[in-house]
């Protein structure tokens, strides 16, 4: 065996390694990385057979392009939305404003803000999230009904709203079972109160303002 068939054979090795790397890499991020160790690999090993064009095929369309894809869905999708009431968030924290929303409460002090009880309970989340390398994004809404109707329709995971008869100052309902089960098992009965509710799909097409009733079933409260 010649010296530069034992190298293309050593470099080969590297193939299976870095693809068992990113199916079994547990943070999204970091398998971005090994994807890209993968591609640089079979890049070279094309190189050294002598197949340069399908190297640089692999190194642009296989590697570069599809990174890039994977990152732009990976950062898409790894986020929680968050809906709240635009008056119960403080000027501070940060938010994804829609269209439908209103100017805010740009009247509270910084230290308002940072004393606020909801800051605390989103620090709490953003933790919480962390630990799945999932982004908490707040959405605020101008009023009750807009917030419930954007829960119906699936445009955001939860609400979080303002508790005014529990013991926990805030109250979180999401439609998705696995926050659900995360939220409760990350988080004090003391900071917030959660509840699970099931969205039909089908009456939440045909959604009225006042049948909220009638398309939320299965209500579970922690």
């Amino acid at each position: 065996m010649s010296n530069g068939s034992f190298y293309i054979d050593a470099i080969a090795l590297l193939l299976p390694l870095s693809a068992a790397m990113v199916v079994t890499q547990a943070n999204p991020y970091y398998s971005l990385i090994t994807r890209g160790i993968l591609g640089a690999v079979a890049a070279l090993i094309y190189t050294l057979l002598g197949a340069a064009d399908v190297a640089l095929t692999e190194a642009l369309v296989g590697t570069l392009l599809a990174i890039a894809l994977y990152a732009v869905a990976v950062r898409s999708s790894l986020v929680m939305r968050l809906g709240v009431l635009q008056d119960e968030v403080p000027k501070n924290a940060a938010t994804s404003t829609p269209d439908h929303a209103g100017e805010g409460t740009g009247n509270r002090t910084d230290d308002e803000a940072i004393a606020h009880p909801f800051n605390q309970l989103l620090t709490e989340l953003r933790t919480l999230f962390n630990q799945y390398h999932l982004r908490v994004e707040l959405v605020p809404y101008d009023n009750p009904q807009l917030l419930h109707q954007a829960l119906l329709q699936k445009d955001i995971h939860a609400t979080c709203v303002h508790a005014s008869i529990a013991a926990a100052p805030y109250q979180l309902t999401t439609r998705v079972r696995r926050l659900y089960e995360i939220l409760q098992a990350g988080l004090s009965p003391d900071l917030i109160q959660l509840n699970h509710v099931t969205v039909s799909d089908a009456a939440a097409s045909h959604y009225q303002p006042s049948d909220i009733g009638s398309v939320l079933v299965g209500e579970e409260k922690s």
